[in-house]
């Protein structure tokens, strides 16, 4: 497996096959979430179709880049590393976001190594939620800059607090210290770096939340239930095959 991937091509063709056909399906997911699910989805086909291209667009930049990041990172450090889909995963994804929350895990990136430290393995796993951070803070500025465009067009300003939202909401999920997530390996490696990789991810997904119109009741119920998914899904890892 690790000699097929390491052919001198930065991408095969099962590898964009698998990361397209993930991009799609976590994209429908959270169109489907934010239409509140199948129901209200069906009620109001429009607003699901205009939401399509906005979760496309977020999730491209949030959850595709964050992946690659993990496999440049990695082949930074000498290891082989691919994007592989998870058919159970896409499952998951899919039938959870039919009932208006989502369990988003269609694939992951996967290292092959066994010789990285501690250290290694913590840069690697930082790779994916900055560049979350990277997204969020663009679109944030993009926010500022062109708040009076933004304003006189609810479409786009959909776009941009969807995409910021999707961005900080996946790097929390993935920096919480569950494994297999990326904030097990950051939290092992070095707690210091962890903590304030957490309180930048709180304050972004509070400004986020808050572009949303998410009420602070509903943010901290809502961080919670990401914990109880991510734990759940931990328990069941080995299910997810890749």
């Amino acid at each position: 497996m690790a000699d097929y991937y390491n052919s001198g091509r930065s991408f095969v063709r099962e590898e964009i096959e698998d990361i397209i056909i993930a991009d799609l399906i976590l994209s429908l997911g959270f169109a489907l979430v934010l239409s509140g699910g199948l129901a209200n989805a069906a009620a109001k086909p429009y607003a699901f179709l205009a939401l399509m291209p906005i979760t496309i667009m977020a999730v491209t930049l949030s959850f595709v880049l964050h992946e690659y990041m993990h496999k440049l990172a990695a082949k930074h450090f000498g290891a082989v590393a691919a994007f592989r889909k998870s058919t159970n995963g896409i499952f998951f994804t899919i039938m959870t976001a039919l009932f208006g929350f989502l369990i988003g895990v269609p694939g992951a990136t996967i290292i092959y190594t066994s010789t990285f430290t501690r250290r290694e393995e913590g840069y690697v796993s930082l790779a994916g939620p900055l560049t979350n951070f990277a997204v969020f803070i663009v679109f944030f500025i993009i926010s500022i800059v062109y708040s009076s465009a933004l304003q006189s067009s609810q479409y786009l300003n959909m776009a941009v607090s969807v995409t910021l939202f999707i961005s900080i909401l996946l790097a929390f999920f993935n920096m919480l210290p569950v494994y297999p997530l990326d904030g097990s390996k950051v939290f092992r490696w070095n707690k210091g770096v962890f903590a304030i990789m957490m309180l930048i991810t709180f304050v972004f997904f509070f400004i986020a939340a808050t572009l949303m119109g998410i009420p602070a009741i509903l943010f901290m119920i809502e961080l919670a239930f990401i914990l109880i998914i991510a734990l759940v899904m931990s328990l069941f890892f080995n299910s997810f095959r890749f």
